[in-house]
């Protein structure tokens, strides 16, 4: 995360990089960021706490905090940086991207099924 947080912070205009120019790329590329974050983050909990808080708890706290750490990182590029800006769509694909990931692997490893076959 800090490597994430330092990025979002420096400028990379003077680098050589290849210029694609795909309508709101950066939107996918928000959401599937803090999907891994918040999916890897129950885990995380999980792991730390050697399963004394719950899935349901584990899911709401990296949940909230992919998205809370999200929204700092664009108020912070739209107050501290020149060359960069926040953006609301930034958030807004940050917290959906975090709420998916969060209960994308809620449902994977809670043994509920979605689904009712009837036999």
């Amino acid at each position: 995360m800090v490597f994430v947080t330092v990025s979002s912070l420096v400028s990379f205009s003077d680098s050589d990089s290849v210029d694609i120019d795909i309508p709101n790329f950066d939107k996918v590329v928000h959401f599937c960021f803090y999907f891994g974050a918040a999916f890897l983050g129950v885990f995380f909990i999980r792991e730390r706490t050697k399963a004394d808080t719950s899935l349901k708890k584990s899911v709401w706290y990296a949940a909230v905090v992919a998205i809370v750490y999200g929204i700092i990182i664009e108020v912070l590029q739209y107050s501290l940086t020149t060359d960069r800006h926040g953006d609301i769509l930034d958030a807004l694909a940050n917290s959906v991207g975090a709420i998916a990931g969060a209960f994308i692997a809620k449902s994977l490893f809670s043994g509920e099924r979605w689904l009712k076959w009837k036999n």
